[in-house]
């Protein structure tokens, strides 16, 4: 039931439990061998995304962590002069529990759009997103949510690439 799921900020008590939502997924349905110190931005979520227009934020049911999205601060936005710097961000780490997943819950939907809702108010003008080639039911969810593929090229430099990373996103955000 929707009504008994909320998004909130993390908090550093929510350690574990993005740990325990996070590397099953990545590690048991898609594959990849990957450990918490391998990604050092979820053993300091606080430093990494919690600065400049970033935040990170987790979906609760019944006390438990069942998903995650983070946006990573990654500067502004190389303008034309005469008009105003606007930040750029990342979109990382978007996962839910496999029992929350899809319709009946909307849990990836009311995240994405609590990030959008967030990065719209800090002003951000543009969120990217790198994922693995094996995320399908990811790009479709992305596709259908208004990001565009781009090719790696088209990334600003400061964009965080994973090793994993092989299809890129591009989302505009409307002031």
């Amino acid at each position: 039931m929707t009504t008994a799921i909320r998004i909130r900020q993390f908090e550093p008590a929510d350690q574990d439990g993005v740990l325990g939502v996070i590397l099953p997924i990545q590690r048991e349905e898609f594959g990849i061998e990957i450990t918490a110190g391998d990604q050092p931005d979820l053993l300091g979520i606080d430093a990494f995304y919690q600065t400049g227009c970033g935040g990170f934020w987790v979906a609760e049911h019944e006390g438990a962590v069942i998903g995650t999205i983070g946006l990573k601060d990654i500067g502004m936005k190389d303008v034309d002069l005469g008009r105003a710097d606007r930040p750029q961000a990342a979109l990382r780490k978007m996962f839910v529990a496999a029992p929350y997943r899809g319709r009946p819950h909307g849990v990836a939907s009311r995240l994405l759009d609590h990030l959008l809702a967030e990065a719209r108010e800090r002003g951000v003008e543009e969120v990217f997103l790198g994922t693995t080639a094996k995320f399908l039911a990811a790009h479709r969810f992305y596709e259908k949510n208004g990001f565009a593929e781009i090719a790696r090229h088209h990334l600003p430099a400061s964009f965080p690439i994973m090793a994993v990373d092989t299809k890129f996103y591009v989302r505009g955000i409307a002031g």
